[in-house]
């Protein structure tokens, strides 16, 4: 097996509220191979998000330790880990976090803008090619306000993938639209995760989108408290 290219080691998360500090990861460890697609499930206050969080650089643990493709993110200055997070991770939201004011070749090509290594020419024919992968290719110079849900989030992966990331972060990416754009959008980063490798963590609430993953981890107040293979993958891989 390769090495981990997401490690999680006795993760412990705690937020201050108050004088109070309320835990909300409590000993958590998990490793994500390359290439796997795998779902984080737990109710309301399970530290699901949490840990989506921690594993995307987002947040940072309390104590514990945390690899991310080789990097001890923990021990990094955050200029550097924002370097990373510009270069190996790629974030779809519930909500787009589209910029409202930019079309959609302009939200793609946003963050590599911020990387800086492509010339303008090179930027533009990746954000076609990109726009044209998730199927937007007539939308190009449409704005957020221009586009369905479900068109809008196929923006909000095309632009998580503009700088060619290892790593893709789903938080609830289905969560806003409803069922048969959900299956689409799934159906599209499986195929992602399938063609081209990407390793992909993603947090939902409906137990069809986990249908996807390769494995579910299921959460409970803060501790991992079941790993289950996809019951749809495990037969096809039989």
């Amino acid at each position: 097996m390769s090495e981990a290219i997401i490690r999680i080691d006795n993760v412990h998360k705690s937020y201050l509220m108050g004088k109070e500090a309320v835990p909300a990861l409590r000993g958590v460890s998990i490793d994500v191979q390359p290439g796997e697609m795998v779902c984080l499930m737990g109710p309301s206050g399970s530290g699901k998000t949490t840990l989506l969080n921690i594993v995307g650089g987002l947040d940072d643990p309390s104590r514990g330790h945390v690899t991310i493709a080789g990097h001890d993110i923990v021990a990094m200055s955050e200029e550097k880990l924002a370097r990373l997070r510009l270069e190996r991770i790629g974030f779809v939201f519930q909500t787009f976090n589209l910029l409202n004011n930019f079309t959609a070749l302009e939200n793609v090509e946003a963050p590599m803008v911020l990387l800086r290594k492509l010339g303008r020419k090179e930027r533009r024919e990746r954000t076609l090619e990109l726009l044209a992968a998730v199927g937007l290719a007539d939308r190009v110079e449409h704005y957020p306000s221009e586009l369905s849900g479900g068109q809008q989030q196929r923006v909000a992966i095309a632009r998580a993938l503009a700088n060619d990331p290892d790593i893709l972060i789903g938080d609830e990416m289905t969560g806003d639209l409803d069922s048969q754009t959900g299956f689409e959008i799934m159906s599209l980063v499986r195929g992602l995760n399938q063609r081209e490798g990407k390793t992909v963590v993603y947090v939902t609430h409906d137990p069809r989108m986990a249908d996807y993953a390769d494995y579910t981890v299921h959460m409970l107040d803060g501790k991992i408290v079941a790993k289950e293979a996809d019951p749809v993958q495990a037969l096809t891989a039989g």
